[in-house]
């Protein structure tokens, strides 16, 4: 039986809940229904997340064949040359945020950045948007929500870390809420600008 999917409806791939969590608000606001596909993140060493997301989503639409987004992000801490970046997932499963709070001690300059890179596939459209959250690491680890580095960041314009701010919080000011905002934004404006040219067809 063939598997049907609604023209508004894109594939997440990623494992990750509370990344799905905070994608879906955004995507229901703008229209959008996504799904959450784990198993068929690729996964590369290398040091662009561009191109670590659009591989990613490449390699995924090649077994799927169907609407798909993909997201990468990485923390650049400036005092440590921006460690960890497009390697921060493997960084906090091996150090976790005690490693990197120890990595910064004695450091007084703790300005750092959380970047995210979306890749969205939706044929005939490829998208790749970017989001950046500026911030401070904090002296100590804050907060129970969110998930990976959340507790030692503090975005710019606040006082508390990511993981003591609710998903609604976190997206006013999160790169990864930014640069979703974005793709499907951009998304929504083409699919609504190629429905005008088929109604005007002859």
């Amino acid at each position: 039986m063939k598997d049907t999917a609604s023209p508004d409806e894109i594939l997440f791939i990623t494992g990750n809940k509370h990344k799905y969590g905070e994608v879906l608000p955004i995507a229901d606001e703008l229209g959008f229904k996504v799904i959450m596909k784990p198993g068929y993140k690729l996964e590369i060493q290398s040091n662009s997340l561009e191109e670590i997301s659009l591989t990613a989503a490449l390699e995924a639409y090649k077994y799927l064949k169907k609407p798909l987004m993909v997201e990468d992000a990485g923390l650049f801490i400036n005092a440590l040359n921006d460690f960890p970046g497009p390697y921060s997932s493997y960084v906090f499963k091996t150090l976790g945020c005690s490693g990197i709070l120890k990595l910064m001690s004695g450091i007084t300059i703790r300005n750092a950045i959380f970047r995210s890179v979306v890749t969205l596939i939706y044929p005939p459209f490829l998208i790749i948007e970017q989001g950046e959250c500026p911030g401070t690491i904090a002296g100590e680890k804050r907060g129970e929500k969110g998930f990976g580095f959340d507790p030692i960041f503090i975005p710019e314009g606040d006082n508390r870390t990511f993981a003591e701010m609710s998903i609604e919080e976190k997206n006013l000011y999160s790169h990864r809420a930014k640069a979703v905002r974005n793709a499907l934004q951009k998304l929504k404006k083409l699919l609504e600008k190629t429905s005008d040219i088929n109604l005007n067809a002859p």
